[in-house]
């Protein structure tokens, strides 16, 4: 249940980041829904692999390229998608990924809250 409802709240934030900056674009619902579905893949599959390949680099900048990092599966997953979700270039990809970001720590602290084990 908590999945779930992590993965339709990811998709509302994916629109609401369309909705604050212009440079990302999501078509619909639907397409939020699957944006989202990729994004975690990519961020449960590729991500970890990433970091180990670049941690000299994440140490040397202080933990600042795992920004990068997420910058990168943001915009990976706009190239797979194609039309339903776009994003115009890497820094909007940044932008994008730094507001998506904020949202799903925003989204698990409240899903913490409310599927408390007793």
């Amino acid at each position: 249940m908590k999945l779930l409802l992590k993965w339709l709240l990811s998709a509302a934030a994916l629109l609401f980041v369309a909705y604050v900056y212009s440079g990302v674009e999501v078509k619909s619902f639907t397409s939020a829904l699957i944006a989202a579905f990729v994004i975690g893949l990519f961020n449960v599959v590729l991500r970890p692999v990433l970091v180990v390949l670049t941690l000299p680099v994440t140490v040397l900048t202080i933990g600042l390229f795992l920004f990068v990092i997420n910058a990168l599966m943001f915009w990976a997953a706009a190239t797979v998608l194609g039309d339903g979700f776009q994003v115009r270039g890497f820094a909007a990809a940044l932008i994008g990924s730094l507001i998506y970001s904020v949202l799903g720590v925003l989204i698990e602290s409240a899903l913490g809250g409310l599927f408390l084990k007793k």
